[in-house]
């Protein structure tokens, strides 16, 4: 009794030490215990330990020493926890290793086991695992469904993780406030104002615990979506405010026009509020700068970025101003800024630069920016395209016929345009010359009749002798 009751005591220090952040004391707890005593719950609170203090490869580190153990076996917690490490730090093949472990040892992959490989594969981009994954458990909880719909909203699938939420539902699986922050983030990257009003409203009718992170994103969401009233009024409606909330809502203002409001609330945040911005912060400050032309508080708050909050500016960052300098005609001190970069430019600064000249009809740095952007990817149109634009401008067809033969010489094809509606909650997606929707006919002959009501009201008698 008294050898158990060391080893409980010994474990429950460790765990102690690293909640409360002494990580070097409970490794110290952990080294003094001798290997032969340690049981699978002192590795696994090790394990865990260094998974809270975000030391993963030090959690990696000691599984594989737990695997060389010859007395004691990693139990399903070890297991998770070691998939979770490879998630937060992208170790596909470790991954599926320890995936292959899990099946060779009998290990039944439930909620608990599936939640962590689906959000492995899909954090590693690998969403057809992570589906396969999914599809294999066969009693899912709502665990399970939001790690597949986080997995699609983390690669961009935005579409897909509303599609998977309505599945849900169908189930009926209600679900929580993770849920509803990760579908509320899909429908405000996907522009589904109409389907996020109704998860809100979802929210709401079920009792669903709004928390902070919830919040955070339905302002997001309104913001992306349009609604800047909406965003705003859960803003001030919020009792408690993190850098999160402050950051999307001074980036919604600033992506909705309103960059003199942008800016007087990051000066709220900075008068009345303990939180310090952060890098992201700052690019919604920033981003106000560029769509209002304010070049000179630009260069003003990204000094302050640096100096008084000790902030490193990114690429991101200085993407910014690139973008400041553009809009408001400077471009050749947007062409200087980029060479006195401490950090090495990248596509979306030079695509930034050839926008600008394009909408202000510069030809020598338009043809600098388009050389730079095709140094780095070649195979791609979006610089060629930018740059016959402003040749087409300036309307010099020679260079316009040359640079498009150069595109057809290289084998590079422009992507068809899209376009997206909301109807009736669903999000349908058009493409240029796509004739694959079942509905082609009536969608032609709908414009085909909007066109003739168009052109009858432009030769109508009554509207010329206005």
């Amino acid at each position: 009794m008294g050898l158990e009751f060391d080893i409980f005591v010994q474990n429950a220090l460790i765990s102690m030490y690293f909640q409360c952040g002494f990580v070097e004391f409970g490794s110290r707890v952990f080294d003094l215990v001798p290997g032969w005593i340690r049981d699978v719950v002192t590795w696994n609170s090790m394990i865990s330990g260094y998974l809270q203090s975000d030391s993963c490869e030090k959690a990696l580190k000691l599984f594989g020493e737990l695997l060389c153990d010859s007395n004691v076996s990693p139990n399903e917690v070890t297991l998770v926890s070691a998939i979770t490490a490879c998630a937060r730090i992208g170790l596909l093949d470790l991954g599926r290793k320890i995936h292959g472990l899990s099946v060779v040892s009998g290990f039944v992959v439930d909620v608990f086991l599936g939640s962590s490989l689906i959000d492995m594969y899909a954090k590693c981009g690998r969403l057809e695992d992570a589906q396969k994954v999914f599809d294999r458990i066969t009693d899912r909880n709502i665990v399970c469904w939001t790690s597949m719909i986080a997995g699609y909203v983390q690669l961009d699938l935005f579409k897909e993780a509303i599609e998977l939420f309505r599945d849900m539902q169908v189930v009926g699986v209600q679900a929580d406030s993770a849920t509803v922050a990760c579908v509320v983030s899909a429908c405000g990257h996907s522009g589904a104002l109409d389907q996020g009003r109704w998860v809100h409203s979802y929210c709401e009718r079920n009792g669903i615990e709004q928390n902070l992170t919830v919040k955070n994103a339905l302002i997001d969401m309104y913001s992306k979506c349009g609604d800047i009233e909406k965003a705003v009024e859960i803003f001030h409606g919020l009792m408690r405010r993190d850098v999160y909330s402050w950051s999307a809502m001074i980036s919604g203002l600033a992506m909705n026009g309103q960059s003199v409001k942008a800016l007087q609330l990051f000066s709220q945040m900075e008068i009345l509020s303990e939180i310090r911005p952060n890098e992201v912060t700052f690019l919604g400050v920033l981003s106000a700068c560029s769509h209002g032309g304010l070049v000179d508080e630009g260069f003003y708050y990204l000094e302050t970025m640096a100096q008084r909050y000790n902030l490193t500016p990114r690429i991101e960052h200085y993407g910014c101003m690139v973008d400041v300098l553009g809009r408001a005609n400077l471009l050749v001190e947007a062409e200087k800024f980029i060479r006195s970069l401490p950090l090495e430019p990248d596509i979306i600064m030079w695509r930034s630069l050839l926008f600008a000249c394009r909408s202000h009809g510069n030809l020598e740095l338009a043809e600098f920016a388009a050389n730079k952007i095709e140094e780095s990817e070649l195979e791609r149109c979006g610089a060629h395209v930018l740059l016959s634009n402003v040749y087409a401008s300036a309307s010099r067809w020679s260079d316009v016929k040359r640079v498009r033969k150069g595109m057809a010489v290289q084998g590079i094809q422009k992507q068809p345009g899209c376009s997206f509606i909301e109807i009736d909650g669903i999000v349908h997606e058009f493409l240029v010359a796509d004739d694959s929707r079942c509905q082609i006919e009536v969608i032609r002959e709908s414009i085909l009749g909007i066109n003739k009501v168009l052109r009858s009201e432009v030769f109508d008698p009554d509207i010329l002798d206005c």
